[in-house]
């Protein structure tokens, strides 16, 4: 049987479209280094103490005491370790990830609850997209972003994406049907009934989405430090390529915590609009 050569026909395109628009590849890599740079100066601009303490503020306004507790002693211990400033890039780089995968997936999501055919259409692409191997994003993102903290954001972001695309699309189909007909028997336009009602009864389960999202962009950060981002990820390559044990774990520690403060307001977020 004569080889199929889909791999080729990627590149082509890849190659193609590298040709065509970079000119819009540029522009999207100068926004994507400003938007993080912004976060960063954010994050890094108050000492540490100070910003672990908002954190902790943060965690205490979901209403998690505990959680508060945590934080604050947690990040004052990543500080301790001198990863404070790898920590803070890290966590800027999953906040724009995050934005990035919950702007274009989010709509998606409301478009496919709108429209059957959208929903079957997107599926099998979603399905695509969350058994491809997350190393196999940085080959594209590299090719058209070279190496860095852009093709990490790309890569990143668009790994993260189903997520906030199925979970927005089953919160919003999960509404209780009287609810909308409620609304259409007083006269609402369906884009009101979205807004009004069927969306906020479904945050929750978006909320659920936006954890998840979360989730995935942090643990693709990760592995974006094989093409030189900055932050843990590029802490954590380093220790394994020198065999630092030491190193290792204090950067793969500095990543639990950041997980764990990120998953637990994310989730008492949901939590609190139930």
């Amino acid at each position: 049987m004569p080889r199929i050569k889909i791999g080729a026909y990627v590149e082509d395109f890849v190659n193609w479209s590298y040709q065509e628009l970079g000119a819009i590849l540029d522009a999207i890599s100068d926004a994507v280094t400003m938007f993080v740079s912004g976060v960063e100066w954010l994050l890094l601009a108050p000492p540490a103490i100070v910003m672990a303490a908002i954190l902790a503020a943060v965690a205490l306004l979901v209403r998690r005491k505990g959680v508060a507790v945590f934080t604050l002693l947690a990040f004052l211990l990543v500080d301790s370790f001198g990863l404070w400033v790898a920590t803070m890039e890290t966590l800027a780089v999953v906040l724009v990830s995050t934005v990035i995968a919950i702007g274009l997936g989010m709509p998606l999501g409301v478009w496919s609850s709108r429209s059957k055919t959208v929903s079957v259409t997107v599926r099998p692409l979603l399905d695509f997209m969350q058994t491809l191997p997350a190393y196999v994003y940085l080959i594209p993102a590299v090719f058209f972003f070279g190496v860095g903290l852009v093709p990490a954001v790309i890569a990143t972001a668009v790994f993260a994406i189903p997520p906030a695309v199925r979970l927005t699309e089953l919160g919003i189909r999960q509404v209780d049907t009287e609810m909308v007909e409620a609304a259409n028997a007083f006269g609402a336009h369906p884009w009101q009934i979205m807004r009004e009602v069927q969306l906020p009864l479904a945050l929750p389960t978006v909320m659920a989405g936006v954890n998840q999202v979360i989730m995935l962009a942090l643990s693709m950060v990760v592995i974006a430090g094989l093409v030189g981002a900055a932050g843990l990820g590029g802490v954590v390559v380093s220790a394994v390529t020198q065999l630092d044990i030491a190193g290792g774990f204090e950067g793969g520690l500095a990543v639990v915590i950041l997980a764990i403060f990120l998953d637990r307001v994310t989730a008492a977020l949901g939590e609190s609009n139930r």
